[in-house]
């Protein structure tokens, strides 16, 4: 491409002359750096990235739309019950599987619409990561579990989700398939650039040391606690 524009260049200048001249040469130069900055910014930083993942083994090529992608993907699920613990007596187990049929769409949408780049020429596509993912984990597990809560929902209506006889057997398996996602999340993160993105997916230590602390704004202190107020008559 830069060469036919280089080619064009060179044409238009020997045909050309004074102020035209001049006119030609800034819009062709324009447009080679243009297309070289595009160029430069999807290849900028090419790194390698070896997956071993259950059952297979894959390596990316990385390049900068390749790692936004990862990185879009991996906080999707890094955000959701697809890898956030859900204790038994709590939480909502169709809120649950509303949450990873969201993720599913949102990981086969540009799949489906088109939107995904085509597979890199060395090496494999992050959408062929997501792709397992879909097909292994994701819809056997709403194949299976959808059904399943949605007849408990109707024929019981009025009844409260821990009254469901596969309250414990769905959160079994939810914990099963949030370890087999586990990797292929990381994967999403060490592709993207993450410095350690395993450790989003984990309960921070500080947090269970200190049960008591509270969340303050960035460049605030937080404020000491207040007393009582004083009924009158007590002082």
């Amino acid at each position: 491409m830069a060469g036919a524009v280089v080619g064009v260049a060179a044409y238009s200048i020997s045909r050309t002359g004074g102020q035209l001249l001049s006119v030609v040469v800034g819009a062709v130069l324009g447009l080679v750096l243009v297309l070289g900055a595009d160029l430069y910014r999807r290849s900028v930083q090419l790194t390698e990235v070896r997956l071993v993942l259950p059952g297979s083994e894959m390596t990316f090529k990385t390049n900068t739309d390749m790692r936004q992608a990862a990185q879009r993907m991996f906080f999707q699920a890094a955000t959701r019950v697809a890898t956030r613990p859900l204790e038994d007596g709590s939480g909502n187990l169709r809120e649950a599987l509303t949450s990873l049929k969201t993720l599913f769409d949102m990981y086969r949408e540009p799949l489906e619409s088109g939107d995904a780049p085509p597979p890199p020429v060395d090496g494999d596509s992050v959408h062929e990561l997501v792709l397992d993912i879909l097909n292994f984990e994701l819809a056997p597990f709403l194949a299976a579990w959808h059904p399943r809560l949605r007849t408990f929902e109707e024929t019981h209506p009025d009844e409260d989700e821990s009254a469901w006889a596969d309250n414990a057997e769905f959160r079994q398996a939810l914990r099963e398939l949030q370890q087999s996602l586990r990797p292929y999340v990381i994967g999403l993160g060490e592709i993207a650039g993450i410095r350690d993105p395993e450790r989003h997916l984990n309960r921070s230590g500080w947090r269970d040391a200190h049960p008591t602390a509270t969340a303050t704004v960035p460049g605030q202190t937080a404020s000491p606690p207040r007393e009582a107020p004083r009924l009158p008559g007590t002082e």
